[in-house]
């Protein structure tokens, strides 16, 4: 087998066998690759594509090329969902307990943000004394004990994923569809569950701007899903202004807490039990969807997913006082507000120009191993088709230093627009496959 041919035929719009496709995962996981032929390989990719069958193949060799978790101690059929990364998306916190609630398992393992988009890890990491660290057994034991855990993926998954996305990421070959799928896929795969839920963001806050190729990554992972034999659904959902209220780690927690509190805002409440009537329905736990979202909706009305929240919380370690209004949750020193200057309509908050303010206030991570401040973020009181009258408060920053607050300042004001002429908010979820 040679590498130097491999890089060859992609670049001719090749296609490539099985065993080359293994031969190239085994390069990249064990270091007999270079890196300049990957990178050569990652370009050809990006200009040339992969078919359905050479992208499941690449996703299915990565997924096998490390430690793949054997979730079969785990009594019952065990379910997980993973989102493509937005703004405000705390999801992960609400449906994971009104999962666990139902008694469907949920074998959790997620990773730390970058970029704008915000990490699940992070967030629970925002809560005091919170743990993601587990060894197997204790992972295991307590999914079976408590019907759900979160944990911080395990430095063996994916090996050939984290050098080949490393590589990617430095030469401008991030954005190409089959090594985003098979990115995602490999590390769903190797995670153990047997059935997933997909929340693919589309709008200015996602990585996916564009409704129809987001369509295509959703097929391309629906296809790869069936390829391993897991049971898949991929809900589009809408990015363009961000979910919920508030966008930052401890903040986002104490968001998903008044949710489950039936106290949250409207589409996060919407999406959530979208997401976890899915769940549902793939644990086999409800027949039809319908019946799924009922029953989650009742979860969450019952206080029953609120008690399995801190049930998970206090099972890892985390220390929340329920009687405070922030929970016990760390708090920044500074507070600004971002004031209306004119009477109308918002008809715009650019989701990523907002992720990119709570970057700026220290939310977020610029790169990996970059230390993030729980407690700073953003509290939207505005958002698109609302109208405000010149003086509102359109939004409240939550900051520890003068340069961070100014910095996040300017972004977070050029988020909002606002019109004469009222303006209607575009449908949540878009599409489900």
């Amino acid at each position: 087998m040679n590498i130097q041919r491999i890089i060859e035929k992609k670049r001719d719009g090749l296609e490539m066998s099985r065993a080359e496709i293994e031969y190239l995962v085994k390069g990249i996981s064990d270091g007999s690759i270079p890196d300049y032929q990957i990178a050569a390989w990652a370009m050809a990719v990006y200009f040339q594509g992969m078919n359905e069958r050479e992208t499941a193949e690449l996703a299915l060799a990565m997924a096998y090329s490390g430690e793949v978790m054997d979730l079969s101690p785990i009594a019952g059929i065990k379910v997980d969902k993973h989102s493509t990364g937005g703004v405000g998306d705390k999801t992960t916190m609400v449906v994971i307990p009104l999962v666990a609630a139902a008694g469907v398992p949920v074998a959790k393992m997620s990773g730390r943000g970058l970029s704008h988009t915000g990490g699940t890890i992070d967030k629970f990491e925002a809560i005091p004394g919170f743990q993601v660290e587990r060894t197997y057994q204790e992972f295991m034991a307590q999914v079976n004990r408590v019907k759900a855990a979160v944990i911080a993926q395990s430095g063996h998954l994916v090996p050939a994923d984290k050098r080949l996305y490393a590589i990617r990421d430095v030469t401008a070959t991030v954005e190409s569809i089959p090594l985003i799928a098979s990115s995602i896929m490999s590390k769903k795969i190797a995670s153990g569950a047997q059935g997933i839920v997909l929340d693919v963001k589309v709008g200015s806050g996602a990585f996916m701007k564009d409704r129809m190729e987001a369509g295509k990554l959703a097929r391309a992972m629906l296809t790869i899903g069936r390829s391993a034999g897991r049971e898949i659904i991929v809900v589009l959902t809408d990015m363009n202004q961000p979910l919920g209220k508030m966008v930052g780690n401890a903040l986002e927690v104490k968001e998903a807490i008044d949710t489950l509190k039936g106290k949250g805002p409207a589409d996060l409440e919407e999406l959530s039990l979208h997401l976890a009537a899915h769940m549902l329905v793939l644990g086999k736990n409800c027949t039809s969807f319908a019946i799924a979202l009922e029953k989650a909706r009742e979860l969450l009305l019952s206080g029953q997913g609120l008690a399995k929240f801190q049930e998970l919380v206090q099972e890892q370690g985390g220390r929340l006082d329920y009687s405070r209004a922030d929970y016990g949750l760390p708090q920044a020193n500074w507070r600004e507000k971002i004031i209306a200057e004119k009477t109308g309509y918002i008809s715009q908050l650019d989701a990523l120009e907002v992720g990119r303010a709570a970057m700026a206030l220290g939310a977020g991570r610029g790169k990996i191993g970059d230390l993030i401040d729980y407690t700073v973020g953003i509290k939207l009181l505005k958002k698109i088709g609302d109208r405000v009258e010149a003086g509102d408060c359109l939004a409240v920053i939550y900051a520890n230093g003068k340069k961070s607050l100014l910095n996040g300042y300017k972004l977070l004001k050029n988020a909002f627009k606002i019109t004469d002429e009222p303006v209607k908010c575009g449908e949540l979820i878009i599409e489900v496959l």
